[in-house]
């Protein structure tokens, strides 16, 4: 019958007929397709939860958590926390007519419908879109097909039925990914811009709309010249839809494209240097094998020793205060207090005003820790002439009582790793994580000194010069260039006739000098890396020999592990093995082989010599001080003008090293007593191995190789203090440093009988044997090493 109607009508009667019934059908077909998909989008419970995922975590050795991987999705913050300038970039470049629709923007959808049929490929979600696929990216999925167009419609309108508008844009601004694990506003200000989101100014604000549109192509940090294209586009926008003049635009549109970016550490509250150095390292892992740290819950077994830890923490703490006081109760008047009693100063410190010489003494230093402010390049940037800057950030008496506080404040690092794995066992890379996140175990390289002094030993026993051979004490020139370099040592020089090993225990520079000029610099280098130092670039130059050439804390303590292993380098290992939360292990990661690169004999002879470190050297502190009378063996470093003190110590079980300083070198320590690593940096050390010891985390009758225990320790007596000095280049006429100033005569211990040295057998001629350079192993390198106030990128396009 229907067919017989529609022949009775004229054709284009008919054709019209057919074409409405064809959509009629084609509307029932699309809103069964509707009813269908409806279930399969995120219902209202789904949307008022973020995410069902489970987080990765990280867990100790004895399986104590230790961090997690949370998504940054779990730290919003308010929308009136976030700079308006972002709220207005966003809204006038991603969705204009943000509060005109109700999710799906039709009218947009329709252009940019219409610009794909042209070839103009075009996107048409709105926010509320975007924050669909963000919040639901498994459910809704990525792909370019018109089945997940519809889920994010349909998920689209749901928000928008569920959440006030200002509820979408502020889950929008504290979900969206940045790139180098930082979701949300608060998190990609920080990373990029050093700042909470709510003191993002208009450009910043612009850049950070402009990643939006891809946060590869447009990162500001890796694509600079795209990202500032990218921001113009946006602050044109901005200026299109009212946020401000033309003229304004115009002006903005020039202003330079200013990075500070500073990667942050995406923690769960309780992380320390090492679970940061862990995540660093798993963020590249994951990416590298197609995991989502945040959702996939992953378990991470790292090598850390939880009790060991927690000593390691607790005597960095004290031990820096302790060291702090001292540092602050010298710098604060002219006339210095004379006491090796660490006591004195602590109870002096509430009296005094801390560093106040120092300050009222160093103008020039203080003028050059201005300058290098971020507050006084921002102000040169923006045009105030930098004489009338420096003279009102001087006159800034907040900026200039932080900039004290930070330039004056004593640093540390400490690491144990345990010898026979190389599995790092204990790891504090500053005194407090949350006030310095700059790691002074993998990051800060740092002048090690006299630490450096065994590879030096040890390249002379491998060429076959035994520890007796002998060398006289007196200062030689030796020619580097142009100039006369001249070793010397701080307790001056005998004259007389010295065997290696007592040049090693009494940490003699001018013994150390003449046996580099025996062995030659090269094989002392290859050496170095062989054993160790596998990431610092060491200078192949004579001074190298007294610890010149700057290294880190790990690779120095890994070089000593290689000398307690009997000559066997092994790479650090901090992450044993990765679990999936089924517990099926997903990777493991055994140590390497160890690499045979100095040999039992030569590292026998080098325990053995660096016992008298101990026994009657340098190190002697921790038998007097700290009671410890097991079978260890060590070196202590001090550098130039008191700048750095170390502190490396070996034990059967475990190697630990620390490092004491300033972040600035400038800001160095005052008086050579205190100044030396025998005397700041072994109190750490020293107070960490005896809790270890106490704890039984090691075992205090355990023998190095060659060794025996050592008589018990008399705790009261102090071994005759042996100064350890630098070397120096020295060149006449050169001024002295200002600060330094005489070490203290002793007032709280009576000096023990001068050291009976063994009497020097004939002289064993030697000639230097080249060392075979060890092929080394492809290993993650550390963060990159920033020194001094300032440890962020700074780039200015």
């Amino acid at each position: 019958m229907a067919q017989a109607r529609l022949r009775d009508r004229p054709r284009a009667e008919q054709a019209l007929l057919i074409g409405l019934w064809a959509l009629a059908a084609g509307l029932m077909a699309f809103f069964l397709y509707l009813v269908i998909l409806i279930p399969l989008t995120p219902g209202i419970d789904d949307l008022r939860q973020a995410s069902t995922a489970r987080p990765s975590v990280i867990l100790s050795s004895d399986g104590k958590e230790l961090g997690t991987f949370e998504k940054g999705l779990q730290e919003r913050i308010k929308l009136s926390q976030i700079s308006p300038h972002v709220i207005k970039a966003l809204i006038s470049t991603e969705d204009h007519r943000f509060y005109d629709h109700h999710g799906v923007d039709f009218r947009r959808v329709a252009g940019a419908l219409l610009a794909t049929l042209k070839g103009d490929a075009q996107g048409g979600s709105t926010i509320t879109q975007q924050l669909a696929r963000n919040m639901f990216p498994d459910e809704i999925g990525r792909a370019r097909s018109i089945n997940r167009k519809m889920k994010e419609l349909i998920t689209a309108i749901k928000i928008e039925n569920t959440y006030s508008k200002t509820e979408i844009l502020e889950a929008y601004l504290n979900t969206v990914p940045f790139l180098y694990n930082a979701y949300g506003i608060e998190m990609a200000a920080r990373t990029y811009f050093s700042k909470p989101a709510a003191k993002l100014d208009v450009l910043e604000s612009a850049t950070l709309v402009g990643m939006l549109k891809g946060t590869h192509y447009y990162n500001p940090v890796a694509n600079p010249e795209r990202s500032k294209t990218r921001r113009n586009v946006v602050l044109s926008q901005m200026a299109k839809h009212g946020a401000f003049s033309d003229e304004r635009y115009r002006q903005l549109a020039k202003r330079p494209l200013r990075v500070r970016f500073a990667r942050q550490n995406d923690r769960s509250g309780r992380d320390d240097h090492f679970t940061a150095y862990v995540r660093k390292w798993l963020l590249d892992w994951a990416e590298e094998n197609d995991y989502d740290l945040q959702l996939d819950g992953l378990v991470v077994h790292t090598t850390l020793d939880s009790e060991l830890q927690a000593a390691a923490e607790r005597a960095v703490e004290r031990q820096a205060n302790t060291l702090q006081a001292i540092a602050d109760v010298e710098w604060a008047q002219s006339g210095m207090p004379r006491s090796t009693s660490a006591g004195m100063y602590t109870a002096m410190r509430s009296e005094v005003n801390p560093f106040a010489y120092y300050w009222s003494t160093h103008g020039r230093e203080l003028d050059a820790f201005v300058r290098e402010s971020g507050e006084y390049r921002r102000a040169v940037e923006d045009g105030e002439a930098p004489a009338a800057a420096l003279k009102r950030l001087k006159a800034d008496r907040a900026f200039l009582r932080e900039l004290k506080a930070a330039k004056s404040r004593l640093e540390a690092g400490f690491v144990a790793m345990d010898p026979h794995s190389g599995e790092v066992r204990a790891w504090v890379g500053s005194r407090s994580f949350e006030r310095d996140q700059f790691d002074h175990v993998v990051q800060a390289a740092r002048q090690p000194g006299s630490t450096f002094k065994p590879v030096v030993y040890a390249a002379a026993l491998e060429a076959g010069i035994p520890p007796e051979q002998t060398y006289r004490d007196v200062v030689q020139d030796i020619r580097v260039g142009g100039t006369v370099w001249r070793p010397t040592d701080m307790s001056g020089s005998s004259g007389g006739l010295m065997t290696m090993r007592d040049g090693l225990v009494l940490s003699k520079n001018t013994i150390t000098a003449q046996v580099m000029q025996q062995v030659g610099v090269a094989p002392i280098v290859r050496l170095a890396q062989g054993m160790g130092i596998r990431q610092s670039k060491l200078e192949a130059v004579p001074s190298l020999a007294l610890g010149t050439s700057p290294v880190t804390l790990l690779e120095m303590v890994s070089t000593y592990s290689t000398i307690a292993a009997q000559g066997e380098y092994r790479k650090p290992v901090f992450v044993r093995r990765i679990t999936d939360r089924e517990g099926k292990t997903v990777a493991d990661f055994a140590p390497d082989a160890p690499q045979q690169v100095l040999s039992q004999n030569a590292a026998l002879a080098l325990v053995d010599m660096l016992r008298g470190v101990v026994n009657r050297g340098t190190g002697g502190g921790v038998r007097y001080r700290f009671g410890i009378r097991g079978d260890v063996a060590g070196k202590t470093g001090t550098t130039q003008n008191n700048t750095d003190g170390w502190f490396i110590l070996m034990h059967p079980n475990l190697v630990a090293g620390a490092w004491v300083g300033f972040n600035d070198n400038r800001v160095r320590m005052r008086s050579s007593y205190w100044g030396q690593g025998g005397h700041n940096a072994l109190l750490l050390v020293g107070d960490f191995m005896r809790a270890a010891l106490d704890s039984g985390r090691i075992d205090e009758e355990a023998l190095l190789p060659g060794g025996r225990t050592a008589p018990p320790p008399r705790p009261a007596e102090e071994l005759e203090d042996i100064e350890e000095g630098p070397g120096e280049l020295e060149i006449e006429g050169a001024v002295p440093f200002e600060g330094e100033v005489a070490d203290p005569e002793p007032i709280e211990d009576e000096p023990a009988p001068p050291l009976q040295l063994s009497p020097p057998p004939a002289p064993v001629p030697a000639q230097p044997i080249p060392v075979q350079p060890v092929p080394l192993p492809e290993i993650a390198p550390p963060p990159t090493s920033v020194e001094g106030a300032e440890r962020e990128a700074e780039i200015i396009i």
